[in-house]
């Protein structure tokens, strides 16, 4: 019961202090003629109070959510900005990619026209296969380029077309003296081995620029057979006295395998080596060559000159075309003053007269293979 009425009083005791708030207010307004008088009830005051407190409310509400907005749209420009940051990154990128990919492509293209590359210097500078990335503005981005990049294609295709011609050339050289082409691009029989010539993977070079480097390396191979070719004469001047293969044997009458040819001269007349190469031996043989000087011109092709009166090419040394070897004589088993000249090919005899007699083509091509390396290519009429 005592806390009922302290309830109640506490009750009347808030409504005087509201009564005392709001109590009714007079508002006089003079308009300069006459005075009149509001009166302002409580009611109204309260009412009045209300919708401000309302008012104020919506406001606050209203200013949260356009801050709320705000810090929407504000993400979502930093997410289109960091959108736009990214692509840019990527459009440099593949900028930066496809520049350097030109200059790779230039440093190979050189490289082969140069002449002075190797196998190896090409696979390395071998250019890959461009991709980009599938967006319209990369693409757009790569466009500067294409203007350098259809020169270099051009380039490399007169590059192409003049290694097949290249080839051509040489092979039809050695084809004149029987041989096949195909046997420069393979180990010589007998053995496996030699300098490591890495192939580039299929999957990765670019297919036009790796087909330029397959026809250079098969050229560089048939022309390094090529220097190998003998050719010319081991003596300036002789008379033929004996043939290749079957023969009446000079001392015995009989019948007999003669596996080279004999070319006759005064004593002492010089002999030269008829390729480049490296002499493998100079001895006395017993076997009938007397002073013989054997030369191992690579690619599984040798020379021997047997009958010398004396042997100057020494074992180990590197020789070349048209290099003083030894003088004419007529040690071992022979009958007057000659050099008895063999060409063998894995090992075996063949006819050296293919050899004696080869055409202007091949001896033309062994010059100028003798004072540069495999350089192609080159500007074409008009070409700037």
């Amino acid at each position: 019961m005592m806390m009922t009425n302290s309830g109640a009083v506490a009750n009347v005791g808030r409504l005087r202090a509201l009564r005392d708030v709001f109590k009714p207010r007079d508002v006089f307004l003079h308009d300069g003629t006459n005075l009149r008088r509001f009166r302002i009830g409580a009611r109204v005051q309260m009412a009045a109070v209300i919708v401000a407190f309302l008012l104020v409310v919506w406001s606050g509400f209203a200013t949260v959510r356009a801050v709320a907005a705000m810090n929407g749209d504000v993400a979502q420009m930093q997410s289109r900005v960091a959108r736009m940051e990214a692509d840019l990154a990527t459009v440099r990128s593949a900028a930066q990619q496809r520049a350097a990919l030109i200059e790779r492509r230039q440093a190979f293209l050189a490289a082969v026209m140069s002449g002075d590359a190797d196998a190896r210097q090409l696979a390395a500078l071998l250019p890959p296969q461009a991709s980009l990335p599938d967006s319209a503005t990369v693409q757009a981005a790569a466009e500067p380029f294409a203007e350098v990049e259809g020169m270099q294609a051009a380039m490399a295709a007169r590059a192409q077309d003049a290694t097949r011609r290249r080839y051509n050339e040489a092979a039809r050289a050695v084809r004149q003296v029987g041989l096949s082409p195909a046997r420069f691009h393979r180990a010589a029989a007998g053995g496996v081995g030699g300098p490591y010539e890495p192939v580039p993977a299929a999957g990765n070079a670019d297919p036009d620029y790796r087909a330029l480097f397959m026809s250079w390396r098969r050229l560089d191979q048939l022309e390094q057979g090529v220097a190998a070719i003998p050719s010319g004469r081991p003596v300036a001047s002789f008379n033929f006295t004996s043939g290749f293969g079957t023969r009446s044997d000079p001392f015995r009458r009989g019948a007999a395998y003669h596996p080279g040819v004999d070319l006759a001269a005064p004593m002492g007349t010089p002999i030269y080596a008829t390729a480049d190469g490296i002499v493998a031996r100079s001895e006395y043989n017993n076997g009938g060559y007397g002073n013989m000087v054997e030369i191992n011109h690579g690619q599984g092709i040798s020379t021997r000159y047997g009958h010398m009166s004396r042997r100057i090419a020494q074992v180990g040394q590197r020789v070349h075309r048209g290099e003083l070897i030894g003088l004419m004589g007529s040690t071992g088993r022979s009958t007057g003053s000659h050099v008895h000249y063999e060409v063998r090919i894995d090992g075996q005899a063949v006819n050296p007269m293919p050899f004696l007699q080869t055409g202007t083509t091949l001896v033309a091509l062994q010059h100028r293979l003798e004072n540069e390396q495999v350089a192609v290519g080159g500007p074409t009429a008009g070409s700037r």
